[in-house]
């Protein structure tokens, strides 16, 4: 497999200490958020007794955890929200032109899957990685307009407006197109 140009972005380091008889050992927590730009994307979480060894190990982590995230044009498919643990994260399609209108952990989130359209809301706590992963968890959360025709037993014009299903088939022939020149 041909490899993918990456991008990744530093959510949150964090210095953590153990206490021991001595005295306090000191090590950092890494968050990182990976995508390639193109709908798909990851977090991962790495610990290390330096900053760049943490944030290294953060990024393979997010490498084992890249999924596919079903996009519309430049935005998501619908209205959708999603939950880890005590956070919630609203997100919600925008015109193409409004941008990445979020925050913290979520932005970085939506940055690294290339959404460039769209509003979100963050919800109960604002806990770092529980934020990221309640972001991917609403991306992921999504039903395709063909999921959602199948499960009715319809035609996808029939359940959608034509705008949403017209966006939503170009999205993924691109996809399609970019997958079989790299492949």
């Amino acid at each position: 497999m041909a490899e993918i140009e990456l991008q990744e972005n530093v959510i949150h380091i964090n210095r953590v200490a153990k206490v021991v008889k001595g005295g306090r050992n000191f090590a950092f927590t890494a968050l990182v958020a990976v995508g390639d730009g193109n709908g798909n994307a990851g977090i991962g979480y790495g610990k290390g007794s330096e900053v760049p060894l943490a944030i290294q190990k953060a990024i393979e982590n997010a490498k084992k955890n890249i999924h596919p995230i079903p996009m519309a044009g430049s935005t998501i498919v619908h209205t959708t929200t999603g939950e880890h643990g005590s956070s919630k994260v609203l997100l919600k399609p925008a015109a193409p032109g409004t941008g990445v209108i979020a925050g913290g952990a979520v932005r970085q989130v939506l940055e690294a899957a290339g959404i460039k359209d769209i509003l979100a809301k963050s919800l109960g706590s604002p806990t770092h990685l529980n934020v990221a992963k309640a972001t991917l968890n609403g991306l992921l959360g999504q039903r395709t307009p063909d999921e959602v025709a199948k499960l009715r037993g319809k035609n996808v014009m029939e359940i959608a407006p034509k705008g949403l299903v017209d966006a939503y088939e170009n999205t993924k022939a691109e996809r399609k197109l970019k997958e079989d020149a790299k492949g």
